[in-house]
């Protein structure tokens, strides 16, 4: 009676909530995208804007740091910026270590007062060692494993004193004081945990002075990371040049449009990355290509040039790292490449990190000039001929004040448009390695492949690809408001690059696919489990060898006897060194239910069992533990980490279950009868027990143990529905949605009743949960919301705050991939 009365409330709920949305979804534009994707390839191979207007600040690599491509338009002599923005310059006058590197005097006991003065005699014996102090290990540093740090360095400033904008350039983890001469720089508390600008008092600056100067510092750590290094910087003046003022601009699966207005000519920009998954070898080639068409607007013809520049911070970690160039031709292209002097080739890991090895490449056909220099000096010759200097390029120089360019002279240009493009790539050498093993990227598993031979390829093939991903891009937005309106197929198309450029496809020691995901901005880690698991619908959907590709690495982590429990690892490593798992803690009911349920998936894509019988006893193995363990989980982690452990967890309960009947499925599709009706009869037995223990009144609890009024998302069902487990009764879902479209916030559903945050890719997994499209597209539309209105411009984040649209954490994660489960589940669900 009560469900009834429930399922009533829904229907009414649905069709108010349908009306709307069919009210907006007339008067709505495109969703605002929060970053624009430009250059989207692999981790390291990723540059956006995050703003609308595509002049207003540098382009970004997704971990906010300045990777600058810039654009400046000549017509009729006149220049226009219309791409990107010039990276604030800076001037050392004291140099942190990643500019030069630097040793000084350190103690971990505390000394006497005065330590930060020029004259200060010290009472005890301080040591002597190398910048930055630190525990990563992979840094050439003193070792500093917590507690506190006092150092101080003894610099000689020589030539005049900087007249412009001081700023302290600082990483410090945590609480920190700097002094200059014995005067107080800078004071911050907690961590920044990365090289950040922090502006320097005028009253401070006096302490400067030519000759001897002592930069003093003092820093505690009491847990977590250590990290202290700092240097004195002068912010150089910058050119300004006129801005071109943009029109539109259009994000589409694989492409990013912009338009402007530049004098009488209108000049339009296209990013394309051609990563067409059913292209296993064009989606692996890290190639982009950027195509100009200038029109005349008033029927006259116009002269028209265009400049390109690629920063040196392409290709390195900070912006300091010395950069050189060469330079090289085809029979059809002339490129530019960029990369570090000291080449260490996989020589750190980590999250906020960017490659500081490799070579970014910049090419043109024969007939543009491409050069290098510093990125105002080209634009300032530029400016005054329309071309780049004949003499005096730099070659050599940190990476920020060090570029390569190419200039597209496009003629006289009238009403009809004129198109000339540029390739941009990378060529990381080495991409990852694999318990102890470089291996290549999949482009590159032939050594004898060379970037220059794969950027001509990408050039024949250039008008193919531009053909083939336009129609590509309206098909699949075409295919996604079919199955869930338009909202759901903008995000589809916001999500689309972004997934695919949080991996890289290696070749394996073997010759297989690897497709190995980066957790972006959580961990670092390399391969996790729990991150294939949302990420997976993509690429089931597109290329189930990709899909395979992500779990190949953890069957033979444990295969190889590497792993040696009866679950499976959370990881392989940190990225990009996959030397067997980093993360501190196991989630062993969370990655059992994800490996069965994603094998189960592959092999249902397939229709055929080969990939469970390659793996059949590991898979034997983590079933047996979910049999064991999985059902009433034990205080533990799931994917939803930051949510912290949790006893009894029933979404956590539901993906055993999933698990469990996964590999009964299996077992029947292998022919083994006996084994498939075991654990399917098993899975429903703990289904029931799972209704009775779980029930809540209107809902199913966050737990068995049933706190008042607790509930969660339970996405994790959405299995049964997708693999055709019919495990549990529909009744189930169609109760949870009931209450789920009453605890909606402006934003989105929450997790789960702890907090009021959520997670978007999980929420498109519980509404396709849904039987009718209007429930479906009810719980969409706040998410469609948030994305279009969050005032954190990064790269979509998947963890953000119902109530403003906020971002809580993380961002440009692979994880969006589980938006396109709504089309997953139509794929699925048509007969093959």
């Amino acid at each position: 009676m009560r469900l009834s009365l429930l399922l009533c409330q829904r229907s009414v709920l649905a069709v108010l909530s349908a009306a709307l949305l069919l009210v907006a979804t007339a008067q709505a534009q495109q969703v605002r995208p929060p970053a624009y994707p430009l250059i989207t390839h692999d981790p390291y191979f990723s540059i956006w804007a995050f703003n609308d207007t595509l002049t207003a600040a540098p382009t970004h690599h997704w971990t906010g740091q300045p990777q600058s491509l810039e654009g400046v338009v000549r017509v009729d002599g006149k220049a226009y910026q219309f791409l990107g923005k010039a990276a604030p310059s800076y001037r050392a006058i004291i140099p942190t270590v990643q500019e030069q590197p630097y040793s000084a005097h350190y103690t971990f006991k505390k000394p006497v007062e005065g330590w930060e003065q020029p004259n200060f005699a010290p009472a005890q014996r301080w040591a002597t060692g190398p910048a930055p102090f630190t525990d990563n290990t992979t840094l050439r540093g003193t070792t500093w494993t917590g507690g506190d740090v006092w150092v101080r360095r003894a610099v000689t400033v020589a030539g005049p004193l900087p007249k412009g904008k001081l700023s302290l350039m600082l990483w410090h983890d945590d609480d920190v004081e700097v002094y200059l001469n014995g005067v107080l720089l800078l004071k911050q508390t907690n961590y920044n945990g990365r090289y950040e600008y922090f502006t320097v008092p005028e009253s401070a600056r006096q302490a400067l002075r030519q000759g001897e100067n002592l930069l003093a510092m003092h820093c505690t750590s009491p847990q977590g990371g250590e990290h202290l290094d700092a240097g004195l910087y002068e912010e150089l003046p910058q050119q300004a040049l006129a801005t071109a003022t943009q029109t539109s601009v259009t994000v589409t699966a694989t492409q990013t449009t912009y338009s402007f207005t530049a004098g009488a000519v209108r000049l339009t920009v296209n990013f394309l990355s051609p990563l067409l998954l059913d292209e296993l070898e064009t989606v692996a080639r890290p190639v982009s290509y950027v195509t100009f068409g200038a029109a005349s607007t008033n029927n006259q013809p116009h002269a028209v040039q265009v400049l390109l520049t690629e920063a040196g911070t392409a290709a390195a970690n900070t912006p300091y790292q010395q950069v050189t160039t060469q330079a090289g031709r085809s029979t059809v292209l002339a490129w530019q490449n960029i990369g570090t002097k000291d080449q260490r080739v996989l020589g750190q890991a980590g999250d906020n990190v960017r490659i500081d090895w490799g070579y970014a490449y910049l090419a043109a056909p024969l007939a543009a000039q491409t050069g290098t220099g510093a990125p105002g000096a080209l634009k300032t010759a530029f400016v005054q001929s329309g071309k780049l200097a004949a003499a005096g390029m730099a070659t050599t120089g940190p990476a920020q004040r060090t570029a390569i360019a190419a200039v597209l002279d496009l003629g006289r240009v009238g009403p009809r448009a004129t198109e000339q493009h540029v390739l941009l790539g990378y060529d990381d050498l080495y991409s990852v390695q694999y318990f102890g093993q470089n291996l290549r990227g999949w482009w590159r598993r032939n050594p004898a492949t060379t970037m220059p031979n794969v950027l001509q390829t990408a050039e024949a093939e250039y008008a193919r690809l531009r053909k083939k991903c336009t129609a590509f891009d309206k098909q699949l937005y075409a295919d996604a408001q079919a199955a869930g309106g338009q909202q759901y197929a903008d995000l589809c198309q916001l999500a689309y690059r972004q997934a695919i450029a949080a991996h890289k496809i290696v070749a394996g020691p073997k010759g297989e696919v690897f497709f190995l995901s980066k957790e972006n901005f959580s961990n670092g880690s390399i391969g996790t489990v729990d991150i294939t698991y949302p990420s997976a619908p993509l690429f089931l959907l597109y290329n189930n060898e990709l899909a395979k590709g992500l779990l190949r690495f953890i069957f033979d982590y444990s295969e190889s006897g590497r792993w040696k429990k009866d679950f499976p690892a959370h990881d392989i490593g940190t990225y990009p060194l996959a030397n067997g798992q980093t993360y501190g803690e196991d989630m062993p009911v969370e990655e059992a239910g994800n490996m069965l349920i994603l094998t189960a998936a592959v092999v249902k894509i397939d229709g055929k069992p080969d990939f469970a019988r390659q793996h059949w006893a590991t898979l034997t193995k983590w079933v047996g533990f979910l049999k064991r363990d999985g059902f009433d989980p034990t205080s533990q982690l799931s994917t939803d980490d930051f949510a912290g452990h949790l006893a009894r967890n029933t979404n956590l309960s539901i993906k055993a279950i999933m698990g469990i009947a996964s590999y009964g499925q299996l077992a029947q599709q292998l022919g083994d009868q006996q084994t498939a009706t075991e654990y399917l009869t098993l899975a429903r037995d703990l289904a029931k027990r799972w209704q009775t223990m779980a029930q809540d009144g209107d809902h199913y609890a966050l737990t068995f143990d049933k706190p008042t009024g607790s509930w969660s998302q339970k996405y994790n069902l959405v299995w049964d529905k997708l693999l055709g487990l019919n495990i549990f009764p529909k009744e189930v879902a169609q109760q949870e949605l009931a209450f789920y479209l009453q605890h909606q916030q402006r934003y989105g559903l929450p997790l789960d009743s702890r907090k009021t945050y959520t997670k978007s890719d999980w929420i498109l997994w519980t509404a396709t949960l849904a039987e009718r499209d209007a429930d479906f597209q009810a719980l969409v539309a706040p998410v469609w919301q948030f994305a279009n209105d969050t005032p954190s411009r990064v790269p979509l984040n998947d963890w953000h705050e119902t109530t403003d649209a906020r971002q809580v954490g993380f961002q440009a994660r692979s994880v969006v991939g589980a938006y396109f489960i709504k089309l997953l589940e139509k794929k699925l669900a048509t007969p093959r």
